[in-house]
């Protein structure tokens, strides 16, 4: 059949592909699936995606396939390859014209030639680069953009291979078209700002797209195409450049209005820039040397002078902050203890931020910090008000610091705080002794301005620990703060009890805990849900620290533990449920036995949460732990919660049900936990054990937690389990024991010994077809041994 018979059939498929009728859809794609590895299938689709009069939707199904053939099919040792002859003419039918239309398939397009590079450029395909080169030129815009999409994608393609040859080989790249990189990006930058200048807002946006394309190609090109990429003045001088194109295009953005087409395209550059200057400072942090002072100067104006007033936007705050921090916490930057033993590199470097950081410029930024960045804004005071649960799950941890600013702020000021803390801990503790005292309801930024240094006192809580007295400070202006209970002043009584769990384990005298315990029992009824909520976090720290007394504790037990139960109820975000559950769970967990008393209320609740939790899984993990440790807590009085424990074990343990893969962890050791403390085995316990046959066939790193759940069961009633579970045991550690190492098998072993020593009359005879392999190996071991001492 020739290629036009071809696409017609598959052009018919496609069409039936892109249709919303089942009965239509799914015979078409097995189709497509069979086609997948016929011969000049792909060159039909590169004849039907190249085809501008054709359906869209038809299009785009066409360059996916496509695509996905590249991953499957393109490598000569794939099974099923394309031949080294389709692939030539697929090569050439790929960059032949860059005049797609549609942008979404133009993308596409350019993705699956930076797939088809990755494979082939520049040995079998050595025309890619100067045919994009050459089509860049162009005076026509729309091939001019399509070319310019595609030479990004691939350099972004190559530039991400990380071979030691395939290093060299984008390294030839770039040597061999960087200096056009930069012409191309200083063209387009220039046209774009003629353009903005002179109000061709339509000629501007197609400019501006071309710049921020070059731009994201000399990215790559200057973080990945170098060795040492300080000893090239090119680079160094684009570089240099970027910052006075910030400039420019920050007054730039000023100038622009908020509804032009541009200035959300103009922010998106920007922040491509800072991108630009962090990349290259975490790729190549001795070659940026050079650039530290004026990185620190540009940043520190912009972010905390008044330079920056009415140009800056959050994610280039963001932006700029993290490259304050980047280099500041740089560790090729730091000498060592021993100056002798660091490099040039490393004592420039360090010289250069030391005469930056003066005492002026680091009390400005500690101020600005504090008092500006870290200020409750008016966003943050609503959603208080509308969102309370929303408002204190805070977006902290992990990478957030690198997109939020909140996070930011604070993680920059830890890091500087610990960096030079003996010229900013007088310079905080000022701040703090001007705050003394209970601060009027009425005036709200005094308000704010004191949860913002009361914040950087708990952030700043470990490299504090020598100079300040915290349990003064607790007894004379804390608890005071605390007992304040107008409306207006729950920032201070969120913040306080905040900044004490940050003291906890820093520095608090054992002996104020008691007081501390009856403030949270107050706190926890306070009017405010957000400070309950603080609290309840709060509590936890208190608990869970390494100088928790229980005698300290118990009399506030049964009131705290009310509260808490009180406010899991209350509570209506998921989020939330977990977070006050994990307090419970620690508390019954400290306390261990002493929880007996006051659990009634939890263990009728329980149920209740986890049926209403079933679309969420990670809450019905944190309700397993609180189970767990609810065992623990009440021992063999347990038995009384199996009516809903063990049912909960069944399907956490269940592999055949889709929640076992966040369950099944935790369900394990809640099974474990519930047998340990099981007085005796009944009929139930005996029926959940038909999970572990499918448990041992997972052969995953539960396998440990399950030879202890058949322990328990041995050691707990051996001959009822074995009656009724020893054959189909048997099966699975005959079939275990071929695919496990040698500490897995070890494990089997015991197991089996622990059966024989418990039940030496059942036990032999029940794994009798076990017994001949085992010894087999035992006297294969024994030979191999002898043969190695000879």
């Amino acid at each position: 059949m020739d290629l036009n018979s071809a696409s017609t059939i598959v052009l018919q498929v496609l069409t039936q592909a892109t249709s919303q009728d089942t009965a239509v859809l799914k015979p078409a794609e097995e189709q497509l699936k069979q086609w997948e590895t016929q011969p000049f299938f792909y060159s039909v689709l590169l004849n039907i995606f190249t085809n501008h009069s054709l359906d869209v939707n038809v299009r785009w199904l066409a360059v996916l396939y496509f695509k996905n053939g590249i991953d499957r099919y393109w490598r000569r040792v794939a099974p099923h390859a394309l031949s080294e002859e389709e692939k030539t003419t697929l090569r050439a039918g790929l960059i032949a014209n860059f005049n797609e239309p549609v942008n979404q398939i133009a993308t596409q397009i350019s993705v699956l030639i930076a797939k088809v590079a990755r494979v082939d450029c520049p040995r079998q395909w050595p025309e890619l680069i100067p045919t994009l080169l050459e089509s860049v030129k162009v005076q026509d815009d729309l091939q001019q953009h399509r070319a310019l999409l595609t030479l990004y994608h691939v350099t972004k393609t190559l530039a991400s291979k990380r071979l030691a040859a395939d290093r060299k080989l984008f390294y030839d790249l770039t040597s061999g078209i960087y200096s056009f990189a930069c012409s191309l990006w200083n063209h387009h930058t220039d046209t774009f700002l003629q353009q903005i200048c002179t109000g061709d807002e339509t000629g501007a946006t197609n400019s501006l797209e071309r710049t921020l394309l070059s731009l994201k190609v000399l990215r790559k090109l200057t973080v990945h195409g170098f060795v040492e990429p300080h000893w090239n003045a090119e680079v160094m001088g684009f570089l240099h450049a970027v910052f006075e194109r910030l400039k420019q295009f920050l007054e730039c953005s000023r100038s622009i209005r908020a509804e032009n087409l541009c200035r959300d395209r103009v922010e998106k550059t920007i922040i491509l820039f800072t991108k630009v200057l962090l990349d290259f400072l975490d790729q190549h942090p001795f070659s940026f040397t050079s650039l530290i002072q004026r990185s620190l100067e540009f940043a520190v104006s912009y972010v905390f002078t008044e330079a920056g007033e009415g140009i800056v936007f959050e994610q280039f705050i963001v932006q700029c902050m993290n490259l304050i921090k980047m280099i500041v916490k740089n560790y090729a930057y730091k000498p060592s203890k021993n100056i002798e033993d660091s490099s040039p590199e490393t004592l420039e470097a360090h010289k250069i931020k030391t005469a930056f950081f003066t005492y002026p410029t680091l009390m400005e930024i500690c101020r600005r910090l504090v008092t500006h960045y870290f200020l409750l804004t008016k966003e943050e005071l609503t959603m208080w008000e509308e969102d309370p649960e929303g408002f204190t799950v805070e977006e902290t941890g992990g990478d957030s610091w690198k997109y939020s600013l909140r996070p930011c702020t604070e993680v920059l000021f830890i890091d500087i705080f610990h960096e030079y803390n003996q010229t900013l801990a007088p310079v905080l503790l000022e701040m703090v002794h001007s705050l003394q005292g209970s601060t009027n309801v009425e005036d709200t930024n005094a308000i704010l301005i004191k949860d913002a240094v009361y914040n950087a006192v708990g952030l700043a809580a470990y490299e504090l620990f020598d100079s300040v007295d915290f349990d003064q400070w607790f007894k004379n202006q804390l608890l005071a703060e605390l007992q304040v209970s107008h409306n207006r002043y729950k920032p201070i009584r969120r913040r306080v009890i905040w900044l004490i769990g940050q003291w906890i384990s820093v520095k608090f005298k054992s002996d104020l805990r008691p007081v501390l315990y009856e403030t949270i029992c107050n706190l926890l009824q306070d009017q405010d849900l957000v400070v309950r909520i603080e609290t309840a976090t709060t509590l936890k720290l208190t608990v869970d620290d390494f100088e928790f007394r229980t005698d300290q504790f118990l009399p506030y037990l049964e009131s705290m533990f009310t509260l808490l139960f009180k406010l899991l109820q209350e509570v209506t975000e998921c989020d939330t449920k977990m977070h006050v559950l994990h307090v419970l769970s620690c508390v019954i967990e400290r306390v261990n036995i002493q929880i007996q008393p006051y659990v009634g209320c939890l263990v009728q609740y329980l149920p209740l949460l986890w049926k209403q939790s079933e679309e969420h899984n990670m809450l019905r993990c944190a309700i397993l732990t609180t189970l767990i440790h609810l065992v623990q807590g009440l021992g063999a009085d347990s038995k009384n919660l199996y009516p809903f424990l063990l049912p909960v074990i069944q399907l956490s343990t269940d592999v055949t049900q889709p929640p076992h893969v966040y369950l099944l962890e935790d369900g394990l050791e809640l099974w474990l936990v519930t047998l340990e403390n099981s007085p005796c085995l009944t009929p139930e316990l005996l029926r959940i054990f038909q999970n572990m046959s499918a448990l041992l066939e997972l052969s995953s790193e539960n396998l440990k937690n399950c030879f202890k759940i058949i322990n328990a069961y041995i050691f707990l009633s051996s001959s009822e389990f074995l009656q009724m579970y020893a054959s189909v045991l048997c099966q699975s550690f005959c079939s275990l024991l071929k695919d496990i190492t040698t500490e897995g098998q070890v494990q089997v072993l015991k197991v089996v010994e622990n059966v024989l020593k418990v039940n030496p009359v059942l036990g032999p005879q029940m794994f009798q077809p076990l017994l001949p392999s085992i010894f087999r190996g035992i006297i294969d071991g024994e030979i191999s041994m002898l043969d190695k001492k000879e």
